[in-house]
């Protein structure tokens, strides 16, 4: 039976980091209120919302298999208010008794008490955005906490019972060196997380450190950026680290031990259906995808007055259904089954692939074994090249 997975958004930091482009923001704890009295809200309408856009009611009767609260810094709304937007979720959905329900957490923002109480909320597992273990790579992008701060929420997470913990990686950080990368390595695999994901540090043009690259400035430190070679370099030793620590790689950017692998991000590249709560969250029950207002503001306004919060709806038609089943797909190292994709979308639409499949075989990008199709070892560092070409076949 198809799982469902829930996301709530959280749109606010304690500061923002110079290189994010998201759409988070530093606010008063008093913007808090309103934002989940929001949720709330919407979560309480979902169905006069979803039945209004035409979204079939069946993806209330699917069971929750993962439940992702993500931002922004989830935990700064402190655990009553989060208290009140599961407490939203139960009313309506019914959870497996396995569910994974990860929670963001940056390092400070998390005590022992806020621990002990989330954990009665059901929430098992902490994705904990640790980025760096070095105190000048993280003071040099704005965070606010320290390496020491990470190893303490790290310990005091274990002895509240968490036995699930991703942590967050970054390479090419301003002011990384082939030094401190590795020394980040020695301290995040001895905090033995379940799962680490290793993310290549991106010029968002739209940051504050972006647009200081692009304009060849030095402010927010753009200057001390590695460049390409130290990122491929870095990136070769995460994997090389990790593996050898008993690390499984399954996705372009996520390692885990074995059987901690991302219930819900799987459900992104699997285009398996899943649910988006909050200001500007998305949603897949897979004919449709749709988003809400990015704004807190226009958010809040919209639920306050009874209407949808949905800003932009889309259905997905078979075509672009199976492009979406190889661009994300091949994000897994698995890669993705072609006799799976046959018998959803017909041999017919499926053919018209084959072509582009053994072309990019043919030159070393994707490897074909037995029904399946992968990326090739020195296709993961230029993926993005890759599944453009699977875009408009």
């Amino acid at each position: 039976m198809e799982m469902l997975g829930l996301y709530i958004q959280v749109p606010f930091c304690a500061s923002k980091c110079s290189f994010c482009n998201f759409s988070s923001r530093v606010a008063r704890a008093d913007v808090y209120d309103a934002y989940c009295q929001a949720v709330v809200r919407e979560i309480d309408s979902l169905p006069e919302i979803y039945g209004r856009a035409g979204i079939a009611p069946t993806i209330f009767q699917k069971s929750v298999d993962s439940v992702y609260i993500g931002g922004g810094t989830p935990s700064l709304l402190g655990a009553d208010r989060l208290n009140q937007m599961v407490a939203g979720l139960h009313r309506l959905f019914r959870f497996s008794p396995n569910v994974e329900f990860t929670l963001e957490v940056t390092p400070g923002s998390a005590d022992k008490d806020f621990l002990k109480h989330v954990r009665t909320l059901g929430i098992n597992r902490l994705s904990i955005g640790a980025q760096s273990f070095d105190d000048g790579e993280l003071c040099s992008v704005g965070r606010l906490h320290s390496a020491d701060d990470t190893r303490a929420l790290i310990r005091t997470a274990r002895d509240e019972g968490f036995d699930n913990v991703s942590l967050d990686l970054i390479a090419g950080l301003p002011h990384q060196t082939p030094g401190s990368w590795n020394s980040s390595l020695d301290s995040a695999i001895a905090q033995t997380p379940e799962h680490l994901s290793l993310y290549l540090f991106e010029i968002d043009e739209k940051s504050r450190l972006g647009g200081e690259v692009l304009r060849h400035g030095i402010r927010y430190h753009a200057g001390e950026i590695p460049d390409d070679d130290f990122m491929v370099d870095a990136y070769e030793l995460g994997r090389e680290r990790l593996r050898q620590a008993g690390y499984r790689h399954y996705e372009i950017s996520n390692f885990a031990v074995s059987g901690r692998e991302s219930i819900h991000n799987r459900k992104y590249w699997q285009l398996e259906p899943y649910l988006g709560l909050g200001a500007g969250a998305h949603s897949s029950d897979g004919q449709f995808r749709w988003e809400n207002a990015t704004a807190v503001e226009e958010y809040e306004r919209r639920l306050a007055q009874g209407e949808s919060p949905i800003c932009e709806q889309r259905r997905v038609n078979s075509e672009a259904q199976l492009e979406e089943f190889f661009f994300l797909g091949l994000r897994q190292l698995d890669g993705i089954n072609l006799i799976e994709a046959r018998r959803r979308w017909g041999s017919g639409l499926l053919d018209r692939w084959t072509q582009k499949i053994r072309s990019l075989e043919s030159d070393g990008w994707l490897e074909l074994h037995n029904g399946r199709v992968r990326l090739a070892e020195k296709a993961l560092l230029v993926s993005n090249e890759i599944f453009q070409e699977f875009v408009g076949v």
